[in-house]
């Protein structure tokens, strides 16, 4: 609304932005007539810019004695053309060096001191050069030093080849036939199926539990199946009858792992109960509690040699365990989060276990930390796996597939699985993986009720498929 002054005409409201063209105007009128004008150089200023010039230049041999800069004068000095350098000047400056005139001056060699060994370049150190701290960059001049960081070895990448339905729930388990013939997996809808491995085509199913089957394991000397579930049972199958032979009982909540030892008939299983216990697969006695963990003991696995268990739990630990007396050999404290998965390497004394957090390699039987891999996942890992090739398999929360090399920790694919038609969009979830027992092939349990089978794509080559490896600047040591 226009205001009104008191004894004139109404005045117009003012816009910002009519203001500020004025002001602007206003500035260019005040400074555009000396826009174009010099300041008159200062004669002080111009002698301190020249002298600083001189001292950054000629410092080293600015203030030398007489005798060091004029040749032919001083005791014992050598004759001019002896000392004489080839330095660019005018045609008299050159005949009086040539004629050795005593009034020609001519420029001597600095005689420095010699340097000792530890100064000089080579020898893992850098060179000085004097005065030139300030001025120039010793990066150039420093020693190469190539990174020890392992190369990776080239993987060909990974394809699904084939989807495999017929669960009614999330398939939360899976295990392997050691002759490599069929597979079975376990799922929230209480069965076990048996799948050929060739065709993909369904076998047997076993019904028996009565809620989701965490754990799967098959004997290698036996018929014999095992599964543990919500349902705090561990469960043997005949598998030349098809049916249950014995329950271990004992656990106080649900049984979420389940490791078979390679060269004893005993089972180690662990729950909710934060105990992994061991039974004895023929008498179904319960043999120990491996007591210690904090919280849910979430992943095993058993080697023939000492430490011959290892549990992951959910209180971020990961423990070795003397089986003879029942005692925790060493505990591992590096993650950060709960170890949900672990993988041993099946030639390497060595293992993997993931977290939230990250990946992280171990040596075996010692447990000294080696390395993390090189990327994080950021999610949620369930399941992981290595074959003898050395690929890693971490299977994510948000259905990311990811394949590392295990030398190095490069990770050099990263893939998403798709669920299936009908599912929803947060049903992308892998539960468990394992290969099978070539190494060949890829299977994967999934939220969306389907397995998945992955095998290596025979038409890639290192020219299609480049390793895109930068090796770490900082090593974390922990």
């Amino acid at each position: 609304m226009a205001t009104t002054a008191a004894d004139g005409p109404p005045v117009e409201p003012q816009s910002l932005k009519k203001l500020s063209l004025r002001s602007l105007k206003r500035s260019l009128d005040l400074f555009a007539p000396a826009h174009a004008l010099l300041f008159t150089p200062d004669a002080e200023s111009k002698r301190i810019r020249t002298g600083c010039k001189v001292r950054a230049e000629y410092g080293a041999v600015k203030d030398l004695p007489p005798e060091q800069g004029r040749g032919g004068q001083g005791k014992g000095s050598a004759p001019p053309s002896s000392m004489a350098l080839a330095l660019p000047g005018t045609k008299d400056t050159k005949d009086g060096h040539r004629e050795g005139t005593s009034n020609a001056i001519v420029p001597v060699p600095l005689m420095l001191p010699k340097a000792p060994e530890s100064t000089i370049p080579g020898k893992n150190t850098t060179l000085s050069i004097p005065g030139s701290s300030d001025r120039f960059s010793t990066s150039a001049l420093m020693e190469r030093i190539p990174s020890r960081w392992p190369r990776p070895i080239w993987h060909a990448p990974w394809k699904n080849y084939r989807v495999i339905s017929g669960h009614l729930g999330w398939v939360r388990s899976i295990a392997f036939d050691p002759g490599n013939e069929w597979f079975c997996t376990g799922s929230a809808d209480r069965t076990i199926k048996i799948w050929d491995l060739a065709s993909g085509t369904l076998k047997l199913t076993l019904t028996g539990h009565i809620e989701q089957i965490r754990g799967l394991a098959v004997s290698q000397r036996h018929t014999y199946l095992f599964s543990a579930g919500d349902d705090k049972q561990v469960k043997c199958w005949d598998l030349e009858q098809n049916k249950a032979i014995r329950s271990y009982h004992g656990h106080l909540s649900g049984v979420y792992c389940l490791a078979l030892h390679p060269t004893i008939d005993i089972l180690l299983t662990g729950g909710r109960d934060s105990v992994c216990r061991v039974w004895d697969i023929r008498t179904k006695a319960h043999v120990s509690a491996l007591t210690g963990h904090d919280n849910t003991v979430c992943s095993v696995f058993a080697r023939p040699t000492d430490p011959q268990v290892v549990t992951g739990s959910h209180d971020t630990t990961i423990k070795f365990w003397d089986l003879v007396a029942g005692r925790t050999m060493c505990t591992l404290t590096h993650h950060k989060k709960s170890v949900r998965a672990m993988a041993l390497h099946p030639k390497e004394k060595a293992f993997a276990s993931a977290s939230a957090d990250n990946i992280k390699k171990f040596s075996l039987p010692r447990g000294e930390f080696l390395h993390n891999m090189l990327s994080q996942q950021k999610t949620i890992i369930n399941s992981m796996a290595v074959n003898e090739d050395g690929v890693l398999a971490t299977g994510g929360d948000n259905g990311s597939l990811w394949f590392w090399d295990w030398k190095s920790g490069h990770n050099f694919q990263q893939d998403q699985t798709i669920v299936q038609p009908g599912s929803l969009e947060s049903e992308a979830c892998i539960y468990a993986l394992s290969y099978d027992v070539s190494g060949s092939r890829l299977v994967t349990c999934e939220a969306d009720k389907t397995i998945k089978m992955w095998k290596e794509d025979l038409t890639a080559t290192p020219e299609t498929h480049p390793i895109n490896f930068k090796p770490p600047k900082d090593i974390r040591r922990y």
